[in-house]
């Protein structure tokens, strides 16, 4: 009985960080709408949490787990759903032609996952018959697509490296990442179930990482705002020359 609690607890919170995780993107897509232009953002990390959201939604449901153990991630990941899904519509909706085209990865993405899902759902209902080989198969591709999902940020970890600004890598959201994948993570231990908790051990660290790397640049000197050079005047003992101000011809 102490351990179902323990579990219910754990679900609840990893449940609550995980909407707030799911839910930052909303004041990105406002914007988006307000302004009726993408602003150069790619839709690809949103398919991928869409897809991620879908099997773990089926991982929950009794026909992959046993009853309604797993009952929490059906509940946040069936949310995710809409979520992501809202995000999907609205770039392609406002996307140009032009943008579009220069990402012709992004629809060529979304049907592929789609169909990939439903392959995933229906060999798991009719070509396995117990519940340890369902949550084998759709954990493993739950878990590719976890380790997708959670290395996308680490090309925003690189820019802020290479530029020393953190306005690359939002800091609510590697603080989300991080929370939530401790408590799914936490969740799969209680469980006892290492197909749940290994692709949270994977996101755990680059939440981690993010957050690090964060608190590293977050007083540094973007390199696009260094301040100019101090510019000396030899022949007065190296105090500064204040530049003059420009002339402007009348």
């Amino acid at each position: 009985m102490g351990e179902a609690n323990l579990r219910l607890a754990i679900g609840i919170m990893g449940n609550a960080s995980s909407l707030l995780l799911f839910a930052s993107p909303i004041l990105t897509f406002k914007k988006v709408l307000q302004k009726k232009n993408i602003e150069g953002f790619s839709c690809i990390p949103y398919i991928m949490a869409m897809f991620n959201c879908l099997l773990y939604t089926w991982y929950g449901l009794p026909v992959v787990s046993r009853g309604w153990e797993n009952f929490p991630l059906i509940t946040i990941n069936g949310l995710g759903i809409f979520l992501e899904l809202s995000f999907v519509s609205i770039y392609l909706r406002f996307a140009s032609i032009k943008q579009k085209a220069s990402e012709k990865v992004n629809g060529c993405l979304l049907v592929p996952a789609l169909l990939l899902f439903v392959g995933v759902a229906l060999t798991s209902t009719f070509s396995f018959h117990n519940h340890r080989t369902r949550k084998i198969l759709v954990g493993s591709f739950g878990l590719v697509a976890s380790v997708l999902m959670y290395s996308s940020p680490l090309v925003a970890v690189k820019q802020v490296i290479k530029t020393r600004s953190v306005k690359f890598m939002p800091f609510h959201l590697s603080l989300f990442t991080f929370i939530a994948t401790s408590l799914w993570m936490a969740y799969g231990l209680v469980t006892h179930d290492l197909v749940l908790a290994a692709p949270n051990m994977v996101g755990c660290p680059m939440g981690l990482l993010q957050l690090l790397v964060y608190f590293i640049y977050r007083n540094k000197t973007p390199e696009f705002e260094q301040p100019p050079l101090k510019v000396v005047d030899l022949e007065k003992n190296g105090s500064d020359i204040t530049p003059a101000a420009p002339i402007i011809p009348a």
